[in-house]
């Protein structure tokens, strides 16, 4: 077959990319490095007899244009909500939870300040103005510096949308993209409690404490997400993350896509300034006009583009480019579901909180100690752990009576050596779980250790950064990945990026492949 368009990297938005090149009439092929399609978005047996969505690990924010022009219902998606959003144990033996649904959130904060609770519907209201603001340029490609009259146009499409604003919102919208998310939160909340819960938006898959300015939109973009239509609202995916990919991959196969794993690119191959093919690491070569790279920018710059193809200024600015989320990633098998302390000493506690995403990180003290000891030390000797235990929604990931859990933990400073400190650091999440579920360590079975050096090696994901580099002000919109290039267009012809390296970031959206493949289409009709 002679294909009209190269996908290097099989993770979801190399598929989506793919799927509208191929509704469109383009022959594309996909070039994946593993021997399973998916990127970061997989299901794999870490234990035997256990499965678990091994990296990314929760549904949110996956587009729902997407998911209905792919139909990936009809492929066998199945996505299902929490019964409980999220759940924060705290060491005296409490915690704070947010249920579904604006009353039973606002009954648990006025436990802890009825100020607050009567200041959440100001503040889910901010928040959903800006991200609804977001959601209207999530599925459009940014305005390009230099890209002539069409991108003046769509500069003044937002200018408009901001100037219908009240100058208040003007405020909260600077407040958003500026402030750190410590500041941010000084706006509404008194409650240390109430502000560390919201706070941990903030930090998620970024390398920062709750004063760094910039991380309130990191708060927010995590805030645009829906599941089954509802916003704000997280979910699982039945049979893990690799369900989706798994999905995508069969919608682009039904449209004649081939997908190949095993198949590790080693250079784009550059001829009279035009991207032309690639070429793999057997040596063999494929060409086709349009090549489009899931990779990381950084990745795709410095490894797979030979140096003398790119300007100087652009060279120079990528090598600064910014990776590295303090990410580091566990699977455990369990025997028996975890007690946690503070579900048994409260009497409104219910099994559905073992559904949530329960994070211990109770004060925003915690949260930027984290931070300060990975700068200093390494790794956060208390750590922000995530866990969800997603065997108690989807049974099909776990023996009978017994269950999986997926920990995100943050912060683990990237460039530790981490082959020399892997298990330490893993044996410090996990005491630091059995500070809050005693017992946790007895009933682990088997455990699998994701390090930032390991989620590069396995997944691509430079310097740890499950983002493809940090969402901060100077590398987001119009200048993901760089100023001049946020229209999915390489500084080389014919090759594209279409990777969470582009607006609007990363998290499991879609979004960055959908956009470019509509920049490609513009180019390229078939």
């Amino acid at each position: 077959m002679t294909q009209d368009a190269l996908i290097i990297g099989g993770g979801h938005n190399g598929l989506v990319c793919a799927y509208y090149l191929a509704r469109a009439g383009h022959k594309v092929r996909v070039l994946e490095r593993r021997d399973v399609v998916g990127g970061a978005a997989v299901t794999e047996e870490f234990h035997p007899g256990f499965r678990n969505s091994v990296a990314s690990y929760t549904v949110s924010l996956l587009n729902p244009k997407i998911i209905q022009d792919m139909d990936l219902a009809a492929f066998g998606l199945r996505i299902v909500e929490r019964k409980v959003n999220n759940l924060w144990p705290h060491p005296n033996g409490d915690f704070i939870a947010y249920p579904v649904g604006d009353t039973a959130t606002k009954a648990e904060i006025a436990r802890f300040s009825e100020k607050d609770a009567a200041a959440l519907d100001r503040y889910s209201r901010d928040i959903e103005m800006v991200a609804d603001l977001v959601r209207d340029f999530l599925l459009e490609t940014p305005p390009n510096v230099g890209g002539g009259l069409r991108d003046i146009f769509k500069a003044a499409k937002f200018g408009n949308r901001l100037r219908k604003l009240s100058l208040e919102d003007e405020r909260i919208v600077l407040d958003i993209f500026t402030k750190s998310v410590g500041d941010f939160l000084d706006l509404y909340f008194e409650n240390d409690h109430v502000k560390a819960s919201f706070a941990f938006d903030g930090v998620v898959g970024n390398y920062a404490d709750s004063q760094t300015p910039g991380s309130a939109y990191v708060l927010m973009h995590h805030a645009f997400g829906e599941v089954n239509g509802k916003k704000g609202v997280w979910g699982h995916a039945i049979g893990g993350m690799g369900a989706i990919t798994q999905a995508m991959a069969r919608a682009v196969q039904a449209l004649g896509v081939e997908i190949e794993t095993g198949q590790a690119v080693r250079e784009v191959i550059i001829e009279e300034g035009r991207a032309t093919g690639v070429r793999l690491e057997s040596g063999q070569e494929h060409r086709a006009r349009i090549i489009a790279s899931n990779l990381n920018p950084s990745l795709l710059y410095s490894k797979l583009v030979d140096n003398r193809h790119l300007p100087e200024d652009f060279s120079r600015r990528m090598t600064h480019y910014k990776n590295g989320s303090g990410t580091f990633r566990m699977n455990v098998a369990l025997n028996r579901l975890p007690q946690f302390t503070c579900l048994e000493q409260q009497d409104r506690a219910t099994a559905d909180h073992l559904t949530s995403g329960i994070v211990i990180a109770p004060t925003l003290r915690y949260l930027d100690q984290a931070f300060r000891d990975a700068r200093e030390l390494g790794w956060a000797r208390e750590p922000i752990i995530e866990m969800l235990i997603p065997s108690t929604l989807d049974d099909s990931l776990a023996p009978e009576g017994q269950h999986v859990a997926s920990l995100f933990c943050q912060q683990f400073d990237p460039d530790v050596d981490w082959d020399r400190h892997r298990e330490d650091a893993a044996d410090a999440i996990i005491a630091q779980v059995e500070k809050y579920a005693p017992g946790f360590t007895d009933s682990i079975v088997g455990r699998q250790m994701l390090s930032p050096l390991d989620l590069e090696r396995t997944f691509g994901l430079t310097r740890g950064d499950i983002m493809h580099g940090q969402l901060s002000l100077d590398q987001m919109f119009s200048a993901r990945p760089l100023l001049g290039h946020g229209n999915y267009r390489a500084p080389i012809k014919g090759l594209y990026m279409c990777g969470s390296g582009t607006h609007p970031g990363g998290g499991v959206t879609g979004a960055p492949g959908h956009n470019a493949a509509h920049e490609i289409l513009r180019d390229h009709k078939a």
